[in-house]
């Protein structure tokens, strides 16, 4: 069975589901040609056969998976948020900075 993006939002806790599904708002408002699918477990964005955005929930964030390239480009932005090589975590505890999400997709789109 193929899971979609929808499957994984309805599976995940309650409390979060909100969450996923403005994650999901957000892209398709920027791109709606974006496709919708499960890589490496986690629901993701494409557009022209390039990985545009995953993003999964955890215990205690949203993991946004941008990629190398946009972490070393809103490196000055993501300061205050934990972040590894190509993943940032925004913690449940304080509301999702859409604009810097936008800015990520945006970036990963012309990108």
């Amino acid at each position: 069975m193929n899971l979609t993006i929808d499957d994984y939002i309805q599976n995940s806790p309650e409390a979060v589901r909100p969450i996923l599904e403005l994650v999901r708002k957000i892209a398709l408002e920027i791109d709606p040609d974006l496709t919708q699918t499960i890589s490496w477990s986690m629901p993701t964005f494409r557009k022209n056969g390039r990985n545009i955005l995953h993003f999964a929930a955890h215990k205690a964030h949203l993991g946004i998976y941008p990629g190398p390239g946009a972490i070393v480009h809103f490196q000055e932005r993501l300061k205050e948020y934990k972040t590894s090589k190509g993943a940032i975590q925004f913690p449940f505890s304080r509301p999702l900075d859409r604009q810097l999400l936008e800015d990520l997709i945006r970036f990963n789109l012309k990108d």
